[in-house]
């Protein structure tokens, strides 16, 4: 009996020493990280929403029929993205037109960038006689002589390579259009600023693209399109101008071209830096992405 109940008593305590121990801890699953930097990144896309068909643009200043293989984005989603996604100092915008399959955080992503700018009425009769190679040149000079102050503001240098496409202006549409080839900092590569001018009664909508040299045909094969369907609101075209009480321009067509190069190449420095080391470099985007959310942030 005595026997019996010692037995029992130890298997009793073998087991109350088995459930005592500590057991070992299970090896943690192996994170699949391009899969979750993937789903992060189309979470983060899937929250935007686009538009199609016909639309006024905002402060019905002209209005906008998304050409097929596109899709609008409003003023505030954009600025968004110009901001939060492609870290620009400055979202504010029109809107954004996007190819229909790619996102701003996509690799080899582009947009067109929709503003105005009510600086009056732009006279066009200096369009057929602007030397574009001399035009470029006096772009370039000014270009480099603007790197001290841009550098000072925080900004990469940059040197205005060339033309993408050399300036054309269609007098029937009183579009302009040109591209410019970009370098900044020490870089080596290039990049495409692609931009866009349609003339009005009191000011100019302007449509930049910003993309690699790679996607020049892309985007050129988008400006019929685009041409076609976007305009200004009725009264307010280019033929509706009234002289002597409509405001003229102090820019003409060479004007448009060369007047802002230095206005804006700060936001394309900062849009390209993004571009290179937040799109390509995956720590760079996942960073973004953890900052988007808000993941790892402490309150002060």
């Amino acid at each position: 009996m005595k026997k019996a109940l010692f037995q029992l008593l130890l298997v009793l305590l073998v087991a109350a020493q088995a459930q005592a121990a500590p057991k070992p801890k299970p090896k943690p699953a192996a994170v699949d990280s391009a899969a979750l930097y993937r789903a992060m990144l189309d979470s983060v896309q899937g929250s935007l929403r686009y538009q199609t068909g016909h639309l006024t643009l905002p402060g019905g200043i002209g209005e906008l029929t998304v050409p097929a293989g596109y899709r609008y984005l409003d003023s505030a989603q954009s600025r968004r993205v110009l901001t939060k996604f492609w870290h620009n100092p400055d979202g504010t915008s029109l809107g954004m037109l996007f190819p229909k399959d790619k996102g701003p955080l996509d690799e080899h992503s582009w947009a067109y960038i929709i503003e105005y700018d009510p600086m009056g009425y732009v006279k066009d009769d200096d369009a057929n006689d602007i030397d574009y190679a001399d035009l470029l040149a006096d772009m370039q000079k000014d270009t480099e002589e603007a790197n001290s102050e841009r550098e000072k503001a925080g900004y990469e240098p940059a040197y205005l390579l060339g033309w993408g496409a050399t300036p054309y202006y269609d007098k029937n549409q009183h579009a302009l259009h040109w591209a410019k080839l970009l370098r900044f900092g020490g870089s080596t590569d290039s990049t495409l600023n692609y931009n866009v001018r349609l003339l009005g009664r009191k000011g100019v909508l302007i449509l930049n693209a910003v993309a690699s040299p790679e996607q020049l045909p892309e985007i050129k094969a988008s400006i019929p399109g685009l041409l076609a369907n976007v305009g200004f609101a009725k009264g307010q075209q280019y033929n509706d101008y009234s002289a002597g009480i409509d405001e003229v321009a102090a820019y003409s067509i060479g004007g448009l071209v060369a007047g802002k190069v230095l206005a804006k190449v700060g936001f394309f420095a900062v849009l390209l830096k993004f571009w290179k080391l937040g799109i390509i470099a995956l720590g760079g985007l996942w960073a973004a992405i953890k900052r988007f959310f808000g993941f790892g942030t402490k309150e002060a």
